[in-house]
């Protein structure tokens, strides 16, 4: 059987709309980057994009989700439909547990992605991305052994002003959707068929303080429509003009052992804008 065929055959109803979406809707941006761009734009000097050293710890993760150092490079286009791209290099431990070996790391799968311009679509506005990952891993039990395609669509919603609000004039909540497929790669290693959501309420201070809580559900095709989610808490804050600092803390909502879930997880990221 053909990589092509395979690929098709696993392009599910979920991605088929996404690809619908993504091609009615035009090109947009993507996640977080959309903000974090929109933040740059304010301060000139420090638009042009982005490195991020984080490091993980994971307790009781599915394969992909393990103890590691994640180096993370933005880059924000100034002109054009691209507003984001993207390269993110994972350092997983040798060691999996939760302490994990931080200073025997071995080397991940690595991705890319490209972000575009956000678009409105009735008046609200949506942002989308592409991503490729490939099988770098090394040795090869660090990966999935497959190359994978995914894509990806956004939309917040700001909160209602008024006297029922609470916090900071800057709170919002958006609904992502992202689809993943693997293709070609180790033809031992299973296949990849996700449908991934991120649920996320996030607050934010002019003094560049921010609260965000997430929830991460998925759905498992290639599990037969397997579901798990885990919620994330993290809390930001500046450093500096040019440097910042969060934390997180995650676990597990339901789902043990689908892929992308874990059972608890610890974050700090250093981030640095240029």
């Amino acid at each position: 059987m053909s990589e092509t065929f395979r690929l098709a055959r696993h392009l599910g109803p979920s991605i088929l709309v996404l690809l619908l979406a993504f091609a009615t809707t035009g090109v947009a941006g993507a996640e977080d980057d959309a903000e974090r761009a929109k933040e740059a734009s304010a301060a000139p000097e420090f638009s042009h994009g982005l490195i991020e050293l984080k490091r993980q710890a994971t307790a009781r993760g599915t394969p992909e989700e393990t103890t590691k150092t994640n180096l993370k490079f933005d880059w924000f286009p100034q002109d054009g439909a691209v507003s984001l791209l993207r390269l993110e290099l994972p350092f997983p431990d040798d060691k999996t547990t939760f302490a994990g070996s931080p200073f025997d790391p071995d080397f991940g799968d690595a991705k890319i992605r490209v972000g575009f311009r956000a678009v409105e679509v009735a008046t609200q506005p949506f942002t989308s991305f592409v991503e490729l990952t490939f099988p770098t891993a090394d040795p090869e039990s660090q990966g999935t052994g497959k190359y994978q395609f995914s894509v990806g669509a956004k939309t917040v919603f700001p909160s209602p002003p008024g006297p029922a609000s609470f916090g900071s004039p800057k709170q919002s909540f958006s609904v992502q959707v992202q689809q993943v497929v693997s293709f070609a790669g180790d033809p031992e290693r299973s296949d990849i068929n996700q449908t991934k959501f991120e649920l996320e309420w996030r607050d934010a201070w002019p003094s560049g303080h921010y609260v965000k809580a997430t929830a991460k559900p998925v759905i498992d095709w290639v599990g037969n429509g397997r579901t798990g989610a885990v919620l994330e808490l993290e809390y930001g804050l500046p450093l500096d003009a040019r440097w910042g600092l969060a934390v997180m803390a995650g676990g597990l909502l339901w789902g043990e052992g689908v892929p992308s879930t874990y059972s608890t997880r610890a974050e700090i990221k250093l981030i640095y804008r240029y």
